[in-house]
């Protein structure tokens, strides 16, 4: 069986929720449609014509990019130049193209985490908070022959978390009166009859992001026909993402030494360096894309060293200055998340028994020449 549009984007959006992107960019669904049976997934950095003859040639007929194929308003849509052609080709060939940038970056266990693992970092946290999650409070009436079993459904899809600590609630007996209406079935009693019953209040935590995922866990396993159940939105907020990640590195080493672990860790052959190859790091930061501006935040953080691609001139003056050494692996660096979504995708496909095959991209769309 192969998988439907709207499931694939339902789990890239576990992994990169789009409520958590910046306000002003452009993810989710640019080109195509999604209400169809997914033949293949191709995940691409970057979307190009050479990309889209990798899909045709793989029978792909969605990409999943991490950069947008359209980002500023149309005017108009030209066969006849470059842009044009590629939005041609996308649709004669049934291509929908799918974005997830920033809730990509930021997202636990997305793009930053991976080049943090890549370089060797530990513990990582974001650079720069940029999105606190939103809490809300669900209370809920059970039968007590149902408790641990409506209670188990809510804590397993991730409901209760609270700091460090997971599986969170508050439990107490009660009881719920009731009368059946004429047509109703009820778990308990009968139609126009009055009804007492002992019944459990559950009360726990839900992250903005697994709403509609907990609240379904949870009317499935409630036996009653019609599940009395609240959600407040607090005040208190979830946890907080953010740009980048910084932590300490297992061991400590030097600039120079630690250059060649970038360049092992994220697959490229030559780097730009701001900064005395002696000089002793402990603790490093990394960005991927374009992140030179936060070297101020990284330095706040306690960072001896911050990766990120596209440094300027002045910026790399100003960084210096201050006190941070860079590297600049460039903003191609980014290709990491090709194999890693695609490694994800393919598992929560084949947990939900598709077919539908995924590939990370082979094609290089790095614009540059390095000599």
């Amino acid at each position: 069986m192969l998988a439907k549009g709207q499931t694939v984007i339902q789990y890239m959006e576990q992994l990169a929720p789009k409520h958590i992107a910046e306000e002003w960019d452009k993810v989710g669904l640019q080109l195509g449609t999604l209400q169809k049976e997914i033949t293949g997934i191709l995940v691409a950095l970057d979307v190009n014509e050479e990309i889209v003859e990798e899909a045709i040639s793989l029978g792909c007929n969605l990409i999943i990019a991490h950069h947008a194929i359209i980002f500023r308003p149309l005017q108009g849509i030209l066969t006849d130049t470059p842009a044009g052609r590629l939005y041609e080709k996308l649709i004669k060939h049934d291509i929908a193209v799918y974005i997830s940038h920033t809730n990509l970056d930021v997202a636990e266990g997305g793009m930053n985490d991976w080049m943090a693992e890549a370089l060797g970092i530990e513990n990582s946290a974001p650079i720069k908070d940029i999105h606190s999650e939103q809490l809300s409070k669900l209370v809920v009436f059970v039968p007590k022959d149902h408790h641990q079993k409506v209670l188990d459904a809510i804590l397993n899809a991730g409901a209760g978390s609270i700091g460090n600590y997971s599986h969170c609630s508050f439990n107490i007996e009660g009881y719920g009166t009731f009368l059946p209406g004429e047509g109703t079935e009820p778990y308990i009693g009968e139609p126009g009859k009055m009804q007492r019953a002992e019944e459990v209040r559950i009360e726990t935590i839900v992250p903005q992001g697994i709403r509609n995922k907990v609240v379904q866990a949870m009317l499935k396993a409630h036996p009653y026909e019609e599940v009395a159940y609240d959600l407040y939105q607090m005040d208190l907020k979830g946890r907080s993402l953010g740009l980048g990640r910084v932590g300490k590195l297992k061991e400590a080493t030097t600039l120079g030494a630690f250059v060649e672990t970038v360049k092992q860790g994220l697959k490229v052959d030559k780097v730009r360096v701001v900064g005395e190859l002696d000089r002793p790091i402990r603790k490093a930061a990394v960005l991927g894309g374009s992140g030179a501006k936060y070297y101020n935040s990284a330095i706040f953080r306690g960072a001896d060293v911050l990766v990120t691609g596209d440094i300027d001139y002045h910026t790399a003056q100003d960084a210096l200055l201050a006190g941070i050494t860079l590297i600049d692996p460039g903003h191609n660096a980014e290709k990491i998340m090709k194999e890693k979504v695609a490694e994800w995708m393919t598992q929560k496909l084949t947990e939900g028994r598709y077919k539908t095959v995924v590939h990370a991209s082979q094609v290089n769309t790095e614009p540059f020449n390095f000599l």
